[in-house]
C-alpha cells in the first residue's frame, strides 16, 4: 500500500482536517505529523493544548495509520524517513508565504518521483468559528500572561517589536515572511512609553498617565494574542508601582520592564548629554521587590533595566546592579547602550552569564543595530526588542505624502507608493 503523508498544526481536529484525511485515505495508508511546539510557534501560533494533547486528537481520527513528530515546519527530516508517496495539504499554501513549504516538498519528492496533492481548503462557518474560538481562547489574560515565560523556555532568542495601537498589533501578529526557505515571525509585543506618547502627540517624559496608557493596552489585546512586553519608565512611586503590577497582571501582559533612574524621565539615547539621575541599588531593589509581592501569579515578568552603560558608570556598576536587582527579585534584566558598537553589551552578557546562566537578558538593538539575532544570542541574549521601529518609519512616510499634497494639491503623485486601502482592511477579522 502507498504511504499518503500530510501535516497538523492545529489545537482541534475539525472538518477541514477530516476532508484532508478521508481524501489521502483513498491514496493509500494515512501517516499524520504533529508540529512540535517550537515549530508550531515560529509558523503559526502558540498552541492552547499540550503537544501530547495534540498527537493524541490525531491519534483518535479512525482513519489515521501512524502519528509522527514534524520538529520543522520545512519537510526535509520526514520526506527522508518517511519516503511518501503523496504529500497532501490544504490548497492554501499554494499562495503566500506557505508556498515556500509546498516549494520545498515539491523539491523532495521530484528525485524520486512523489506527488503533492492539493485539497481545496474549507471555509464554512463551522471552521470559521472553530477558528475564532481558537484566537479568542489565545488572546485571554490567564492564557497570554504566561506565554513569554514559555517563549523563553523554548525559542533560541525571542522578538519583540514596538506596537502602539490596534493597527501595529495586527501588524505584529500577522507579519510573516519567507526567506531562505524559513517563515518567520515576531513572537511579541512591546508597547513603548516613546511610541505611544509620540502617537498622542505628546512629550517622552511620562506625561501620558497610566489610565491612556492602559488603554493603549486594550487596544491592542482586543485584536492579538500575542504576549505584550510594557516599557514600565521608572515605574514611579513604589506605592503606585505595585497596583500598576496588578493591573498589568490582570489585564494578561506578560512582563513590565523599568529603569533604574529618578526624577523627569529623559530617553534614554540623550545619555550624558541632559542630567539624569540614576536611583541608588537600595532604593531600586525595594520597588522590584515591592513589585513582586504584589503580584498574583508566578506568570508575570519584573524586569529591571540598568541605565549605568548610558550613563557612562562602567561596566562594573552595571554587573554589580544586575546582580543585586535579581537578588531583589527581578525576572530579567536588560543592558542598555547608545554607542553604534556592541561591544560592551555583548562584554556585560558574557560576564553576567559567567555568574548567571538563567536569568533573562533583554536588549534593545536600536544603536548597534548591525548585530544579528543569532549572534546575540551566542552571548546569551534571550529577548530582543525593536522598541521603535513601526514609529520610526511611519512618520517620514505621512510627512512625505502630506507634502506632496500640498505641493501639487491633488493625490495622484502619491498613489503610487500608498497601500490600497483593501489591503489594510485585510488585517482587521470580522466577527
Amino acid at each position: 500500500m502507498k504511504r499518503v503523508y500530510t501535516c497538523f498544526c492545529t489545537d482541534v481536529i475539525h472538518e477541514g482536517h477530516l476532508n484532508i484525511i478521508h481524501e489521502a485515505r483513498k491514496y493509500g495508508e494515512v501517516v499524520v505529523g504533529v508540529l512540535s511546539d517550537a515549530a508550531m510557534i515560529r509558523f503559526n501560533r502558540f498552541p492552547t493544548v499540550s503537544f501530547e494533547e495534540r498527537v493524541q486528537l490525531v491519534k483518535d481520527i479512525p482513519e489515521v495509520s501512524n502519528v509522527v513528530i514534524q520538529n520543522d515546519v520545512m519537510y526535509d527530516e520526514v520526506v527522508a524517513e518517511l519516503h511518501p508517496d503523496y504529500v497532501i495539504h490544504g490548497d492554501n499554501w499554494l499562495h503566500g508565504p506557505m508556498k515556500a513549504i509546498r516549494d520545498n516538498v515539491a523539491a523532495l519528492l521530484e528525485p524520486y518521483g512523489g506527488e503533492i496533492i492539493d485539497v481545496p481548503y474549507t471555509y464554512n462557518e463551522d471552521v470559521k468559528n472553530t477558528d475564532d474560538r481558537i484566537k479568542a481562547k489565545l488572546a485571554m489574560p490567564e492564557y497570554r500572561r504566561k506565554r513569554l515565560k514559555q517563549l523563553i523556555s523554548i525559542r533560541p532568542i525571542v522578538k519583540a517589536i514596538e506596537v502602539h495601537n490596534g493597527i501595529t498589533g495586527l501588524i505584529a501578529e500577522k507579519t510573516v515572511v519567507e526567506h531562505n526557505g524559513e517563515l518567520d515571525q515576531f513572537d511579541a509585543m512591546w508597547i513603548s512609553s516613546l511610541c505611544d506618547s509620540t502617537a498622542k502627540g505628546k512629550p517622552d517624559i511620562e506625561l501620558v498617565d497610566m489610565t491612556s496608557r492602559f488603554q493603549t493596552i486594550n487596544d491592542v489585546t482586543e485584536v492579538t494574542t500575542k504576549p505584550i512586553i510594557f516599557d514600565g519608565d521608572t515605574g514611579g512611586l513604589t506605592e503606585h508601582f505595585v497596583y500598576t503590577v496588578r493591573t498589568l497582571e490582570k489585564m494578561g501582559v506578560s512582563a513590565i520592564i523599568i529603569e533604574d533612574k529618578t526624577g523627569l524621565k529623559k530617553n534614554s539615547l540623550f545619555g550624558t548629554e541632559v542630567k539624569q539621575t540614576q536611583d541608588s541599588i537600595e532604593n531600586f531593589s525595594a520597588k522590584i521587590a515591592a513589585g513582586k509581592k504584589a503580584q498574583l501569579t508566578d506568570d508575570f515578568m519584573i524586569i529591571a533595566r540598568i541605565e549605568s552603560l548610558i550613563l557612562e558608570q562602567g561596566m562594573e556598576d552595571a554587573l554589580t546592579r544586575a546582580h543585586a536587582f535579581v537578588k531583589a527579585g527581578a525576572d530579567g534584566i536588560m543592558i542598555h547602550s547608545r554607542k553604534k558598537d556592541p561591544t560592551e553589551i555583548l562584554e556585560f552578557c558574557d560576564q553576567f552569564r559567567a555568574e548567571n546562566k538563567t536569568t533573562p537578558i533583554v536588549v534593545v538593538p536600536s544603536s548597534f543595530n548591525t548585530i544579528t539575532e543569532a549572534e546575540l544570542a551566542e552571548h546569551g541574549v534571550n529577548i530582543v526588542i525593536y522598541a521603535n521601529q513601526l514609529t520610526r518609519s511611519a512618520f517620514p512616510a505621512m510627512k512625505k505624502t502630506a507634502e506632496d499634497i500640498l505641493k501639487y494639491h491633488r493625490a495622484k503623485e502619491v498613489d503610487d507608493r500608498l497601500l490600497p486601502i483593501k489591503d489594510i482592511i485585510t488585517l482587521i477579522d470580522e466577527i
